[in-house]
């Protein structure tokens, strides 16, 4: 049995007065997204994007939808960003990137890590999650499909519509945050379940993200061999980010 592994990065630098620069990266078995977030006088002034690795030909193309942040005031609430955007019409890493950028700037956090672990799927749908923050564990949940079996508070809860409201109106800030990230993964971790590349053109969310939309989906031709496994080398992910992620590099 393997793991599905997800690394995300955050890290900000004061570039001037009253302005910051955010830089926030996922890397997975199926994706490998950068987001930068320039900040001035406490809005969003420009965002940019590099994708490293994506599951199909035209999912860096979204990059133009993230401009419609710009403008927005910092929030320490990483969901604060689809206040501003449907979600569906973004890419859903660089969204949730944009996200912990922005809720890093609010915050003047300099660097955060969260390293999610989720196990596959037995066959009677039951498996844990695990996330940690900057190495400390933060959250363990054990799942039936898409609910959460326990802990408490999660106990009882889906993980579909509705769980991101209840993050905010119920969580701490950083919980909330901690909680979409584990989320995020879960959901992603099916994908380890079939072999996408032999599905063909037809292996995402139809309607769900901005490559699915019904009006560009015949376009989403698959990165055929884009796939990894880091079930047993976790070190690996981010592995070419690390130079970016100190400011070290531009690209």
């Amino acid at each position: 049995m393997g793991v599905l592994r997800r690394r995300t990065a955050v890290a900000i630098r004061k570039i001037a007065a009253g302005a910051s620069e955010a830089r926030a990266v996922v890397e997975d078995d199926f994706h490998h997204f950068r987001v930068t977030v320039l900040s001035r006088d406490g809005h969003v002034e420009r965002t940019t994007t590099q994708s490293l690795r994506t599951p199909t030909m035209i999912c860096g193309q979204a990059s133009q939808r993230l401009t419609e942040l710009e403008g927005m005031a910092l929030d320490p609430a990483s969901a604060s960003v689809l206040k501003h955007t449907d979600a569906r019409l973004q890419c859903t890493h660089m969204i949730d990137l944009a996200g912990l950028a922005v809720a890093a700037l609010s915050q003047g956090t300099p660097f955060r890590q969260y390293d999610a672990e989720v196990d596959d799927k037995t066959p009677d749908k039951t498996r844990r999650a695990r996330l940690r923050r900057d190495g400390v564990l933060v959250l363990e949940w054990e799942l039936d499909g898409y609910a959460v079996k326990g802990p408490p508070p999660y106990s009882g809860l889906s993980l579909g519509a509705g769980f991101t409201g209840w993050t905010q109106d119920t969580l701490p800030k950083d919980e909330a945050e901690a909680a979409l990230v584990l989320r995020r993964a879960i959901f992603i971790s099916n994908g380890r379940t079939v072999d996408l590349d032999a599905l063909g053109r037809r292996t995402g969310p139809f309607g769900g993200c901005w490559a699915w939309q019904p009006e560009r989906a015949d376009k989403a031709l698959r990165n055929v061999g884009s796939t990894q496994d880091f079930t047993e080398c976790p070190d690996a992910l981010l592995g070419q980010d690390q130079a970016w992620l100190a400011f070290e590099q531009t690209e």
